[in-house]
């Protein structure tokens, strides 16, 4: 392991990896890989999920954080540490830094989720709201660093944060000899060029794929460039991948040993969290089920056996909620519908009978009757229901058109 605090281009190897494993020994799970009898039919081959979901923190970020801050020198850990974290980080560095007696303090954004701040101080940590974005508390986190000397760990681009990081892929060989392909979720990268590091050292016949959010993809641009290229705002739900730029240490791994970075939608990416949830019964954060979304979207690109990595688990309630709502909507299972009601008694009462017939379910019902756009005698309803799908979705609106009703959106 480096000791080094500056950043660092140092490769990454496989004795680095299995270096990190004996470290991790008693720390971090060997998480369990789980079958999904609904994803292989869809593949057409085997599908398991590595549940990096279930880890310590929830996600694997407690693997690299802990593996990072173990290799220290005595100085270094007398000074304490600091990072700056959404979420899943800011978890691994308290629970690390606590389980090894260093002092920590994470920086968070003002918005970050709530469950989220309460877990990061109950490991351990000092937690200070700065900014609204990642880089504005990034950029007060190393400006505290150099105030007090305490050493900056970052999330993916340091050498022992990557080992780390690697030994869910010293795991998966062991736990699924006969794989062929292993997709991963890629934000700045550290998962999967550890992943790759240890796997292709041993299997280089393993077929590597990575997986970032379409809103929020700068590993496709920077590997067309051939150095780290920046991505202005990126936007996803994935927050876990939303990293507007490589790391300059994993780019130079991902670039050897990945062998294909690919996109989703964020209707692919909500899709994927309702299947985890529904099927597979597993509470996955957006970042955590993007390999799902990619094995949904492109179902016959993938050589079976696969090992899906699901990085983590740590998905805010709120969310949550208008995520499955998204992935119902995407699936053709949940319409929000618009429509023109005659303003009379019993209008809305015979509007409900008419979708109780074709058997939609009402979420809920939101009535105007005073608005300078309507008519006297108009009013304006908007629907929420619950659909079986596309097909019933067109029947619950030929039902309302053909009762009389006007359907706006």
């Amino acid at each position: 392991m480096s000791h080094s605090t500056a950043p660092s281009l140092r490769t990454v190897t496989l004795d680095d990896v299995r270096g990190a494993r004996k470290m991790l020994s008693g720390v971090a799970r060997c998480t369990a890989l789980e079958g999904s009898r609904h994803l292989s039919r869809i593949v057409g081959a085997p599908v398991q999920l590595k549940c990096e979901n279930l880890q310590r923190t929830g996600s694997f970020k407690l693997r690299g954080a802990y593996v990072r801050i173990a290799g220290l020198l005595p100085e270094e850990r007398a000074a304490g540490v600091v990072a700056a974290s959404a979420g899943n980080h800011a978890q691994g560095v308290a629970l690390a830094s606590s389980l090894l007696g260093v002092r920590s303090t994470v920086f968070m954004p003002k918005g970050a989720p709530l469950p989220k701040v309460s877990a990061t101080r109950e490991y351990g940590a000092e937690v200070r709201l700065h900014g609204q974005v990642v880089d504005e508390t990034l950029a007060a986190a190393t400006e505290y660093a150099h105030e007090t000397g305490a050493v900056f760990i970052h999330p993916f681009d340091h050498p022992d944060v990557i080992a780390g990081q690697g030994t869910v892929g010293l795991e998966i060989l062991e736990q699924c000899p006969e794989v062929r392909t292993i997709v991963v979720g890629v934000g700045g990268g550290g998962l999967a060029a550890g992943i790759a590091v240890a796997v292709k050292a041993l299997r280089p016949d393993v077929r590597i794929v990575g997986v970032q959010a379409a809103g929020a993809a700068a590993y496709p641009l920077s590997l067309a460039a051939g150095r780290p290229v920046s991505v202005d705002n990126p936007v996803t739900m994935a927050d876990g991948i939303r990293v507007g730029r490589p790391g300059e240490v994993p780019f130079g791994i991902v670039g050897e040993l990945v062998d294909e970075v690919c996109t989703v939608t964020e209707d692919e990416l909500s899709a994927a969290l309702l299947l985890c949830l529904e099927r597979a019964k597993l509470v996955v954060e957006p970042a955590g089920a993007s390999p799902v979304a990619a094995l949904l979207s492109r179902p016959g690109a993938f050589e079976g056996p696969v090992v899906a990595v699901l990085s983590g688990g740590n998905v805010d309630p709120v969310l949550m909620e208008r995520v499955l709502r998204h992935g119902m909507a995407a699936q053709g299972r949940y319409l929000a519908v618009r429509l023109l009601l005659a303003d009379r008694p019993g209008a809305l009462a015979s509007l409900l009978g008419a979708l109780s017939v074709v058997d939609a379910n009402v979420l809920d019902v939101s009535h105007v009757r005073t608005d300078p756009r309507l008519g006297l005698t108009e009013a304006e309803v908007e629907l929420h229901l619950e659909t079986k799908g596309p097909a019933h979705c067109a029947e619950v609106e030929r039902a309302l058109r053909e009762a009389g009703h006007t359907v706006l959106d």
